[in-house]
């Protein structure tokens, strides 16, 4: 990808100036060549001079193509045709063809303000240019989804919790969308001339649909055009800052029809149109409250009143889509997240029509555990491993590295990147690093700034305590945890799941009561007698009890399990272990972690405390330096209080790779047809592929409101070239008075301090502050939003070490893709006590476990508590995606369900807002997951095992006031025993971190617990009764439906959600012999051929127009014509039905299969028809090159209408 080009990243150096200039000469040639109104500077008056003749030229050639759609648009000016031809209507509506085409990244941004202004209004959005970029504030901060989506009738089955729109509606509607108010159409950028042009601009984009699969198939994507009446511009530039420009649609190289490795087959169509609120029901067609059926009544879709608005005035957006793969969306409203959001639900709809790919509501990291190796590091066996070599290393990896006579390498792209030898010692004190080559000792300086790996991937990095001015070796693994958060709720931590941990660690010293007196006690503790702890038939849980806490046998984790109470210790034990305090716990791992063998028994005489008026202090000092422990939040207390704990003085947070933040691909395939895929992968299931779609992230920093506390936001909002949404615009005269604020102006990060001294000292124009979103109704706007730079974009370094190091873990020649597949799936719920209505839902504890048939009873309602994010609390529809599918529900919930069946991926879920009715933990959890997660063993995330060994215990059934309580609907959760072996990898003291209150909230309160139970229970029945009402049940695949009845009804065939029938449907034998999995992999298959079929015929024919030979041979045609044709021979082959197996293969979109009226079995409307004549499918299928084959090229038309003009004369 070009990212200066498609995101306007990695550009050349260059000054704004000079870059804002060549953009202006630009647009205005652009402007021109249109015979549009130019706004031309001074400076280039003479250039437009000399290139007058050359413009007119080129405006009379474009007069020929008046009409002319590209080839994109024609297939989506095909589709709207095909859909209303036979209505009573005057004319088909057309799309545009004179358009500002923004084809290039910065194009948009410079058009949304006037040349010679920094700031633009309009009824609809009020623009300012700042020092860091752009400033849009629309009309209003923010929308809700209720009701706003829409969807015409006739294509495939309207959902049941979307509006059904008459075709005729959808018509007229687009009609009206096409033809804006003239003040709409105005662009910004020429708003001072009294004559502005005046005109729509397009975009064309290139989505993500499926990810890559390394050696099989390259990653797939769709095509997307927006079309927006001038005044939004800034829209176009906020989705293309997102998803990538796709550049001129009108020039071969970005037709996907021709890129026939990377296109699904599928086309979307955006058009902005704020006008359609004004519009009235009665105009649009739709009938009178009397003549209307129950479910126009039901959605709205009639009137009693003539002078009714449609959707009562209210934004909304209308959705046109059929199986033939074109799907066009208007959106009444120019909110900036509704434009992101249709994104989202046409790579959806794209994934389901093609198959093999699912579109996730997702967080993600990548998460590689560190260590903390103190001063010294070599003398442990990570530094021995004889299966790796520096000579395997150069052998492998040479071309990428300078080699050097010491014997170590120096990365080419990123020179602070070392490659070491195996075998090193690396000395902090002498900040050395040595080895052995040849016989003689090598020496280079260990030095700051540096990373160095080792042949087997391990990688090394000296820095400085965070909060203390001493250094350490840091060591990081090279194998990383892919946790992979989908189906999160609004406020379930989705993006936290990705944020570093060290963010959140506070630094405080470490202080002690009485020196002497507790240092006696911790001689008490290392001197105690540990063989006889264990109750009868435990005592083989410790390989050696006679093992004392400083013997160079017991590392500090087992000293920590040692003194952490368990029931597998005697009660005595257990009761002495719980009368020391934690600060003598504390003191002994303290003392455990710096303890070195030459101390023998005299360890005292290293610790010591000042001496202060005459007596001894509390701060530790270790060597005369004070000790800096690390201490991390998890919660409140009752009063609103932090609840603080201490980190274990070894802990380290893991290093992330962010991989997902919202709108994520996935695909999933046998895990045998990958090969280096990680230890951890069990090939005899399918493994999950994730891919992030978007390379800005849409951020609503709520913390950044407190100068200083958002420190990554801070540092994003005070760099160049930033989005930023619903913050104020600050003047001089108001930045005068922040910047003079000294008591809040250095609260901020030294960036955005920098940022705003800069501003204030230049005296002009407008800046923003993280500080300070817009006031909305006088208050700061709960919705301020700004565009991130993906991480591994702006630091790709470390994305490239966490590959790199992955990449000679394995041997993966550097040819080879290093595949990182999902390693966990860790969901995210909401929870909240009772309010004033709203229900309880804080009935789980930090972790649950659920098994399938319960996991998608959540999955299908989604139920979320009241967050900062919602406005209520609720069910967000299925997998979280209920107000962004254009689709029914049963398509992504099948694909999910079969995709947990194939990849055996365990339902794990951490609790964000609150434990219980009474322990608030906000996001405090879902920080700590990957965190456990990337120090469990694959065996220890097994359920399996944590059920056998007494990690996880059921939650059941219970009775309650005469009534059954379903408890066993949660699952699975976390017991002590959990705590003890997996939290004591973080914390000194776990068991004080959670509690048994927090373990067990219906200890809190079981009343609350039980009216949360019940709650979940009802919203569970509720929606599952709506599958039922409005026939999509009869889309589910029969575990689904199963489960739909048992969640509605009860039970399913009299059998509920415990029966061993019922278990049994979800299992991976019951799928792969199951007739339903081998129809998804024929309707895949037949999908596949038509596809190909059509990229076939594609490529053929641009071949054979001899106006373009040229074109063909620079963009190889005849090269991709015999992948095609290739292609289709292998999908088209019996034996590709068996490669599919292991795949989610594809949807019907319909019931899976049904009768016609000749009894003969057929594959639903949705898919290719096997049946030759008149099935529906075949028609459909036949559209899909219609619109190509029958719409002449550019260069017929002109040569026809050169034609016509002669005969003419």
């Amino acid at each position: 990808m070009d990212f200066a080009h498609t995101l306007g990243l990695n550009k050349a150096p260059e000054s704004p100036e000079e870059e804002r200039a060549k953009l202006q000469l630009y647009i205005n040639l652009k402007l021109a060549s249109s015979g549009q109104p130019t706004c031309v500077p001074e400076g280039s008056s003479r250039f437009f001079g000399i290139s007058r003749d050359l413009l007119y030229s080129y405006r009379e050639k474009n007069r020929l193509l008046a009409n002319y759609h590209c080839r994109v648009d024609q297939r989506i000016q095909g589709f709207i045709k095909r859909y209303i031809e036979d209505l009573d209507i005057e004319s088909i509506p057309t799309l545009p063809t004179q358009t500002f085409i923004l084809d290039r990244h910065g194009v948009a941004r410079e058009l949304s303000l006037p040349m010679d202004s920094d700031e633009f209004h309009s009824d609809i959005v009020s623009s300012y240019r700042i020092k860091q970029g752009v400033l849009h504030n629309p009309a209003s901060d923010r929308r809700t989804t209720k009701g706003s989506f829409h969807i015409t009738e006739g294509g495939l089955p309207v959902p049941g919790d979307k509006k059904a729109v008459p075709r005729l509606t959808f018509a007229r509607m687009l009609e009206r969308a096409l033809k804006p108010p003239q003040d709409l159409l105005t662009v910004p950028f020429t708003s001072g001339l009294e004559k502005p042009a005046r005109m729509f601009v397009s975009l064309l984009l290139r989505p993500i649909v499926c990810p890559a699969i390394p050696g099989r198939e390259a990653e797939k994507t769709m095509e997307v055009r927006f079309f927006a009446p001038g005044n939004l511009v800034s829209n176009l530039d906020f989705v293309e800052s997102i998803f990538g420009n796709g550049g001129n649609p009108f020039l071969a190289e970005n037709d996907a029809a021709l890129d026939v490795e990377h296109w699904t087959g599928t086309s979307g169509c955006v058009i902005l149109a704020p006008h359609l609120v004004g519009m009235t029901k009665q105009e649009l067609g739709l009938p009178h409250w009397d003549k209307a059926t129950k479910r126009q009544r039901k959605d709205g879709m009639c009137w009693q009143d003539a002078g009714e608005l449609y959707n009562d005035g209210q934004a909304f957006k209308l959705t046109t889509r059929d199986e033939s793969g074109v799907v066009v969306t208007m959106i009444a409203d120019n909110y900036f997240g509704y434009c992101k959001k249709e994104v989202k639900a046409q790579i959806s709809y794209s994934a389901n029509l093609f198959g093999m790919a699912e579109e996730e509501h997702a967080g993600g990291a990548l998460a590689f555990p560190c260590r903390n190796h103190g001063e010294e590091y070599g003398a442990d066996s990570r530094s021995v491993n004889p299966d790796y070599t520096f000579e395997d290393v150069i052998e492998r990896y040479g071309s990428a590295m300078d080699l050097q006579p010491e014997g170590y390498g120096i990365d080419k792209q990123y020179p602070d990147v070392i490659y070491v030898p195996q075998r090193i010692r690396m000395d902090l004190h002498e900040q050395t690093i040595t080895w052995d080559k040849d016989g003689e000792q090598q020496t280079v300086s260990l030095r700051p700034g540096k990373i160095y790996m080792q042949p087997s991937g391990y990688k090394l990095e000296m820095k400085k305590h965070p909060g203390a001015p001493s250094w350490r070796i840091i060591g990081m693994n090279p194998e990383g945890t892919f946790c992979h958060k989908p189906c999160t709720v609004s406020g379930g931590g989705k993006s936290e799941i990705s944020k570093s941990l060290n963010d959140a660690v506070i630094y405080r010293p470490l202080f002690v009561d009485d020196l002497e007196k507790d240092l006696d006690t911790v001689q008490e503790i290392f001197d105690r007698d540990y063989t006889k702890r264990f109750r009868p038939g435990h005592e083989h849980e410790d390989r050696d009890s006679t093992r004392k806490p400083l013997s160079s046998e017991r590392s500090l984790g087992s000293v920590i399990k040692l003194l952490t109470p368990t029931s597998s210790y005697t009660e005595e034990f257990n009761a002495w272990l719980e009368s020391i305090p934690p600060r003598i716990l504390a003191l002994v791992y303290l003392i455990k972690r710096f303890y070195r063998v030459e101390w023998g028994e005299r360890w005292r005489d290293h610790l010591s405390v000042d001496e202060v008026d005459g007596a001894p202090a509390h701060e530790l000092k270790l060597h005369d330096r004070n000790i800096i422990a690390s201490y991390l939040r998890v919660g409140f207390d009752g009063k609103g209080k932090w609840r603080t704990f201490k980190l274990r003085q070894d802990f380290i947070a893991t290093e992330k790779v962010q991989m997902e933040d919202d709108i994520s691909a996935s695909v999933v395939v046998p895990g045998k047809c990958l090969s280096n895929c990680g230890p951890a992968i069990n090939t005899e299931h399918s493994i999950k592929l994730v891919k992030n779609c978007e390379y800005r992230l849409f951020q609503r920093p709520d913390d950044a409101i407190h100068p200083g506390y958002d420190k990554q936001t801070e540092l994003d909002m005070s760099q160049p070239g930033n989005f930023v949404a619903n913050f104020e615009p600050i003047g001089p005269e108001k930045l005068a008075k922040l910047v003079e604020d000294v008591h809040t102006f250095f609260q901020f990060t030294q960036p955005m301090q920098d940022l705003l001294r800069s501003a204030y000292e230049d005296g002009k124009g407008y800046v923003v502050s993280s500080a300070h979103p817009r006031i909305v109704d006088g208050k700061p706007s709960k919705n301020p939003r700004y565009q991130q730079i993906r991480p591994d974009l702006v630091n790709p370094v470390r994305k490239y070490v966490a590959e790199m190091s992955t990449r000679m873990h394995r041997k993966l020649p550097m040819h080879e893709t290093v595949c990182n597949p999902v390693d966990a799936v860790l969901t995210g719920r909401r929870n909240n006590p009772p309010e004033p209505g709203i229900r309880p839902l804080a009935v789980y504890n930090p972790i649950h476990y659920q098994e399938l048939p319960e996991l998608f009873m959540d999955f299908v309602c989604s139920l979320t508590g009241k967050s900062p994010s919602t406005t209520g609390a609720g069910s967000e529809g299925a997998l979280t995606k209920g107000p962004f599918n254009a689709l029914r529900a049963t398509a992504d919930l099948n694909n999910a369900l079969v995709s947990y069946i194939l990849t055996d991926y365990a339902g794990y879920s951490s609790s964000a807002g609150f434990v219980g009715s009474h322990v608030r933990v906000d996001h405090d959890i879902s920080l700590l997951i990957p965190e456990i997660w990337a120090r469990l063993d694959p065996e220890h995330r097994d359920p399996k095992f944590l059920i056998e060994h007494g990690y996880l215990e059921p939650v059941v059934d219970f009775e309650h006031n005469g009534q059954t309580v379903l408890g066993s609907r949660l699952g699975y959760r976390i017991t002590s025993r959990f705590v003890h072996g997996f939290f004591g990898k973080i914390f000194d003291n776990p068991t004080a971190v959670f509690t048994d209150e927090i373990l067990k909230p219906e200890i809190q309160n079981l009343d609350d617990y039980v009216d949360g139970i019940n709650n979940i229970v009802e919203a569970q029945q509720g929606v599952a009764q709506r599958y039922l009402d409005d026939g999509s049940i009869e889309d589910a695949c029969p575990p689904l439906r199963a489960l739909l009845h048992i969640m509605a009804t009860g039970s399913y065939e009299g059998k509920d959600a415990h029966h061993p029938d019922i278990r049994a449907m979800f299992t991976r034998d019951y799928l792969l012999s199951s007739d339903w999995y081998r129809e998804r992999l024929e309707i895949k298959q037949q999908r596949d051929i038509t596809l190909w079929e059509r990229h076939v015929s594609s490529l053929e024919r641009f071949l054979n127009d001899e106006g373009y030979v040229d074109e063909a041979e620079r963009l190889g045609i005849a090269d991709r014509l015999d992948f095609a044709k290739n292609k289709l021979r292998h999908v088209s082959d019996p034996a590709y039905l068996t490669e599919l197996v292991g795949t989610l293969g594809a949807d019907p979109l319909r019931p899976a299969h049904s009768e016609d009226s000749r009894g003969v079995l057929t594959w639903g409307k949705a898919s290719l028809s096997r049946q030759a004549g008149d099935a529906p499918a075949e028609k459909i299928a036949a559209s899909m090159t219609s619109d190509e084959a029958g719409v002449p090229s550019l260069l017929e038309r002109v040569r026809d209408k050169f034609r016509r003009d002669n005969l003419h004369h």
